[in-house]
Parts: C-alpha cells; sequence; structure tokens
C-alpha cells in the first residue's frame, strides 16, 4: 500500500499522528482531512473494519465520494480502540493500484497493530496520569512539611507565653504586675484562636474546593466591622484606630467572613506599625460594590513580596514577635473571591493599603 496513517478521528476533526507515504500523497504528522470526506468519518460511527480490494468492482464503494475525491482503489482501515471502550481513530492504508487486502492474514495484521498502538496510548497515558499525581502529592507533601514546621513554632510561641504568665499569677499577689500578665494571656489566646480559625480555613479551602460563605441580604457590614474594631481595640489598648464609613446601599455579603478578613488584615495592621501611628479603616457601599480599606504607616512592602503576599504560608520578611502562619492573607483573599470580588494592596514609603472590593448584589 503507497500511503498509510495512524489517523486521530473525533466529531470535527482527522488528523494524522503518523504517516509512510510512498505515492506522494502529501499528507504529513499533524496535517487534516475534512472529517466528512473520510471513510474513517463512517468508522467513527459503526467501529468496524472497512476493506476494499478495488474500487471499481465494488458495489458499495464504486460511486463513494471518498475513492473518487483522493484517488485510491484499495483501501483498508481498522478502528482503534482504547482501554476504555473510547474510539481513538484508525489505522489505514490506501493505494492508487488495486491490492488484495481483504484477507484473514492482511486483516489480523492491521488489527494487531492497531490493538498494539491502543496499547501504548493506554500506556502514555497511564504514565502522564502518574506523573500528574505525583506532582500533586510532591506539593502536598510540601505544604505539609512546611505548615506543620510553622504550626509548631507558631503555636509554641503563645503557650509558653499562657503557661508562663499561669505560672507567675499563682506566686503574685501585685495589681499591676497581674494585670500585665493577665494582657499576656488575653493576646495570646488572641492570636492562638486566629491561628486555629485560619488553620481550618486553610483546609476547607484546600481540601473542599475553596471557602464556603453565607450570604445575608442587606447585612449590616457597619455593625460588623465596628465589632471586630472594639474588640481589637482590647487586644490593643493603646493604639489609636481612625475609622470612616459611608454606606449608601444595602449589601449582600457573609457577615461573618468579612468580619474575618478584617480582623486579618487590621491585625497585620496594628502588628506592622509604630506604636504612636494611627491604622485607618475606610467602608463605604455604592450601587455598584463595597469597599473596605485598611491602611498603615510603616515599611514599605517590596514588589518581590507582594506577587506571593496572598499566597499560603507567605509571610514577607518576618520581624521578631511577628510570627504568624502566614495564612491571613492567603484566607481574606480567598474570603474576597468567593464573594467574587478582589483584594488587593498598595504600599509606598509612607503607607500601606488593603483594599477589599466586592459587588453589592451577586
Amino acid at each position: 500500500m503507497g500511503f498509510s496513517a495512524v489517523a486521530r478521528v473525533t466529531t470535527e476533526k482527522w488528523v494524522a499522528c503518523a504517516t509512510h507515504d510512498q505515492i506522494n500523497f502529501g499528507l504529513v504528522p499533524g496535517g487534516e482531512l475534512v472529517l466528512e470526506t473520510t471513510i474513517c468519518n463512517e468508522i467513527r460511527e459503526h467501529q468496524n473494519a472497512v476493506v476494499i480490494d478495488h474500487v471499481a468492482e465494488s458495489e458499495k464503494f464504486a460511486h463513494h465520494h471518498t475513492p473518487l475525491m483522493y484517488g485510491f482503489q484499495s483501501y483498508i482501515s481498522v478502528p482503534i480502540t482504547l482501554k476504555s471502550g473510547e474510539f481513538f481513530g484508525t489505522l489505514c492504508a490506501i493505494d492508487p493500484s488495486p491490492h488484495k487486502v481483504d484477507t484473514p492474514q492482511t486483516i489480523g495484521m492491521f488489527t494487531m497493530f492497531a490493538d498494539l498502538i491502543a496499547f501504548h496510548l493506554d500506556a502514555l497515558d497511564q504514565v502522564n496520569k502518574s506523573e500528574k499525581r505525583l506532582q500533586e502529592e510532591l506539593v502536598i507533601a510540601q505544604l505539609r512539611e512546611q505548615f506543620i514546621a510553622i504550626l509548631g513554632h507558631d503555636l509554641r510561641n503563645p503557650l509558653n507565653a499562657i503557661s508562663n504568665s499561669s505560672q507567675l499569677l499563682a506566686r503574685l499577689d501585685q495589681e499591676e504586675r497581674v494585670q500585665r500578665l493577665v494582657d499576656v494571656i488575653k493576646n495570646s489566646s488572641f492570636r492562638m484562636n486566629g491561628l486555629i480559625e485560619n488553620m481550618l480555613d486553610f483546609a476547607s479551602g484546600r481540601l473542599g474546593g475553596g471557602i464556603t460563605i453565607t450570604r445575608t441580604p442587606d447585612e449590616d457590614l457597619e455593625k460588623v466591622l465596628t465589632q471586630v474594631i472594639e474588640e481589637m481595640k482590647v487586644v490593643y489598648p493603646n493604639r489609636a484606630i481612625k475609622t470612616t464609613f459611608n454606606f449608601d446601599y444595602p449589601v449582600n455579603a457573609d457577615g461573618k467572613r468579612v468580619a474575618q478578613l478584617l480582623s486579618n488584615l487590621l491585625g497585620n495592621a496594628l502588628s506592622y506599625s509604630a506604636n504612636g501611628s494611627v491604622v485607618e479603616i475606610s467602608a463605604g457601599s455604592n450601587e455598584a460594590e463595597f469597599n473596605l480599606c485598611v491602611a498603615n504607616s510603616g515599611k514599605q512592602i517590596p514588589d518581590a513580596t507582594i506577587e506571593r503576599l496572598f499566597q499560603p504560608f507567605s509571610r514577607g520578611e518576618v520581624e521578631p514577635n511577628k510570627q504568624g502562619l502566614g495564612l491571613g492573607l492567603y484566607i481574606a483573599s480567598e474570603i474576597a473571591n468567593a464573594h467574587g470580588g478582589t483584594l488587593n494592596v498598595s504600599s509606598n514609603s509612607e503607607k500601606t493599603c488593603f483594599t477589599l472590593s466586592i459587588p453589592t448584589e451577586r
């Protein structure tokens, strides 16, 4: 046979995967034929071999459009069926001269080669799937190791503070020192609670397909945000927080999640700004969207750090006594995404601002 090919045949295309051309048919690997002009398209439908010794003497194919178009007299094509039962394509051959191909030996040989091709394609598919699974497992293993290492370090600090403070409380009577230790316990407990919430949300987001939200029409976000700010003032009693609220339109959102987002952003702002500085919070809504901005003075965040700031376990340049799992901004970003919104950051030498924007209605 002067021309043979392994063809990928779908409902839309006929594409040559491999060819052997001794008659200058002109088709190379990657080349295409119009699907409807091929007998392979008919084989895709009935999935039976088609064998023709001499087109001119065949009652069925003497006037068939395919041999008339491509000028062949002998033809053989057998389906290539994958292990899953999916039809892949055909192993086919043509020649402008008649040949005796309708024999058990020839058909058996083509069928055997079609089975070998299918076996090879299945093997390649299994290798690709195995490599993909391996890569996924490597990523999970790296995340697990990183998670456990940071978790062990960061939870140990507040736990030690609580343990030491409680032991000292048992020995002391001085009211001022007792109050100082109570503040340590309170702050450490607050940090641990935040770490645990972030851990649970991270696990839920990675294993459950994303953070879930429950929207409430006309959520009273001003009340929600005010409550978070008041709680943070208890933890940071000596810090100044300036608020500007302007809600002109109801917001369809998950108030608890927005509160969690603000808690993460505000905690970062208070932690990474100087004691005497003011953290500014502005929030408002209009007919199109709800916006929340948390701004603080402090060091400018480098561009390289900003690029990975919303990735899990990314903490930028960690300073002493400012440890964290590096999940807060990641989870805040996931909360924004769950609302169909965005969380962006801008930073310069004077101010760093995190801005949440979500549609008012969705």
